[in-house]
């Protein structure tokens, strides 16, 4: 660390540090970007030998899109994903709009919202790392993490060591790295509830995030290009068990009986094994603090994992890495500077994960829908603040 006179004030200069991301997805690929922009020198291991991205497509928060504009990849997503502004409620039964809630402006240029296939999206995310010269570690995981008082030492998967400044969990919902740093750490609890996602063609007259609600079953359109857009239904389920892939194309188009809709009509009849169906039961998880231990700090679903009611999980990861960047080009304590990211991630986050996880009860319950709307409107809003 160096100090330097400037206009009378002393500001500090902080050394470069070494970082490990376990974890190449969209925290993990975001915070690597933050930290070579810092001038941190920085390296992903990601276990997958060919750093895929799976699923449909994904919802983002207007938010998120700030995030996209910040890291230099939101002109790129312009041309392969879609935004857009509000929300729409249709009835069930004859596609009347019933309520229509705005997405707030999160900024200068930046639509409400949006949403991509996850594919694409993490596609955009690689080309950034590897224009940025970023190492990445593919095939690889770590077989231990031993945090000492001046560097964390990483044994990885294989055989070689290297020392680390710190070292960041973005690995997911059923994190290793939160296993290994955290042993008494919750688990992730399946909320009772299970989501479908299919490609389908984009429907005439959706332009916008649309749902329908029907009894305790809840089908939505979104945008994913020019001519496309991801359906997802949720439904209630009393397990997490396995669901035959074989199925998939029967079952969502037993469940899209339940709306007499004449557009998701259309898109019953139109399902088949082209779809790319994709069935997830619903996990959530959020850490109690702290969220680091030593030289070791987690982020992303690794830490703070929700349910997509709000179309925010993704959105709240890439913040994670933003602010944790931030937070480290403040100060060189680096025990201050973990403390300064997580104060500021907490509440945040904590509202994201519990909000969402209670528009699933009322999903589950068949409860109050003003509640509902009230949460989606309330919350929505909350995430177009300053991070």
């Amino acid at each position: 660390m160096t100090q330097h006179q400037k206009g009378g004030a002393m500001t500090v200069e902080i050394k470069a540090r070494r970082i490990l991301i376990i974890g190449g997805g969209f925290s993990g690929m975001t915070a690597a970007l933050e930290f070579a922009r810092a001038g941190d020198a920085v390296e992903i291991v990601e276990i997958d030998p060919d750093w895929r991205s799976y699923g449909a497509g994904i919802s983002l928060h207007g938010a998120t899109l700030r995030v996209m504009q910040r890291i230099g990849i939101y002109d790129a997503y312009l041309a392969v994903g879609a935004v857009t502004d509000g929300v729409d409620m249709r009835s069930p039964l004859d596609d009347r709009v019933v309520l229509s809630m705005p997405t707030p402006n999160v900024g200068p240029g930046l639509a409400g919202g949006g949403a991509v296939m996850r594919p694409v999206l993490a596609g955009l995310l690689r080309d950034a790392v590897r224009k940025t010269g970023i190492p990445v570690r593919l095939g690889e995981s770590f077989r231990s993490i031993e945090d000492g008082p001046d560097v964390v030492r990483v044994t990885f998967s294989d055989g070689s060591v290297g020392g680390y400044d710190l070292v960041v969990g973005a690995d997911g919902l059923y994190s290793a790295t939160r296993r290994a740093v955290f042993p008494e750490a919750p688990t992730p609890r399946f909320i009772g509830q299970a989501v479908w996602r299919a490609v389908v063609a984009l429907p005439a007259g959706i332009e916008r995030p649309t749902m329908w609600i029907s009894g305790k079953l809840k089908a939505g359109l979104n945008l994913v290009s020019r001519d496309e857009a991801y359906l997802f239904v949720t439904e209630n389920r009393p397990s997490n068990a396995f669901v035959d892939p074989g199925t998939f194309v029967s079952a969502l188009r037993e469940l899209l009986t339940a709306f007499p809709s004449p557009i998701l009509s259309q898109v019953r009849e139109e399902l088949g094994d082209h779809s790319q169906i994709v069935y997830r039961p619903l996990e959530q998880l959020l850490l109690p603090r702290p969220w680091y231990r030593g030289r070791v700090v987690l982020i992303g679903d690794a830490v703070h994992a929700t349910t997509p009611h709000l179309a925010a999980g993704a959105c709240i990861g890439v913040e994670d890495a933003v602010v944790l960047a931030e937070s480290l080009a403040k100060t060189p304590d680096l025990q201050k500077a973990l403390g300064m990211f997580e104060a500021r991630r907490w509440e945040r986050c904590r509202r994201v994960v519990e909000d969402s996880g209670r528009l699933g009860e009322i999903e589950i319950n068949g409860g109050d829908q003003r509640e509902h709307a009230q949460i989606m409107t309330s919350a929505l809003h909350a995430l177009v603040e300053p991070i």
